[in-house]
């Protein structure tokens, strides 16, 4: 994935999947949103970490630090992961090639907070099953 995604997104996704695979090497079952929210956390890191970009500066975080903390406290829903993607529309993109727009991103939400949002709404189909 990190090599074969466009753009920043494979290796902040790839950052994230291998994070979060590590987080589970001692988990046999996971059986809850608050544990699975200590796993998406350990994704978010990697995505940090690579990434160095924070709260509001325009990227897939904007998506995953709510999702987790929703996750965390057994409160993820729909609203959640569309109000987090949305909130991005409306952000100067600082970190990643959005940054290049400045300004001129005002008004659109960020591909790696779209594609973000349709993971976690995949993942919430499969917890509600």
């Amino acid at each position: 994935m990190i090599s074969k995604v466009g753009g920043a997104s494979g290796p902040l996704y790839g950052s994230a999947f291998m994070n979060m695979m590590k987080a589970t090497k001692d988990v046999d079952v996971i059986n809850s949103q608050e544990q699975l929210g200590k796993i998406i956390e350990e994704g978010t890191n990697g995505i940090q970490a690579r990434g160095k970009a924070e709260a509001e500066d325009k990227t897939m975080l904007d998506v995953w630090l709510p999702v987790t903390e929703a996750l965390k406290n057994n409160q993820l829903t729909a609203d959640v992961i569309e109000n987090a993607k949305e909130h991005t529309k409306n952000l100067v993109a600082k970190k990643g090639r959005a940054s290049y727009l400045g300004e001129r991103a005002i008004g659109h939400i960020d591909p790696g907070a779209a594609s973000s949002a349709i993971l976690f709404q995949t993942l919430l189909d499969v917890i509600h099953g």
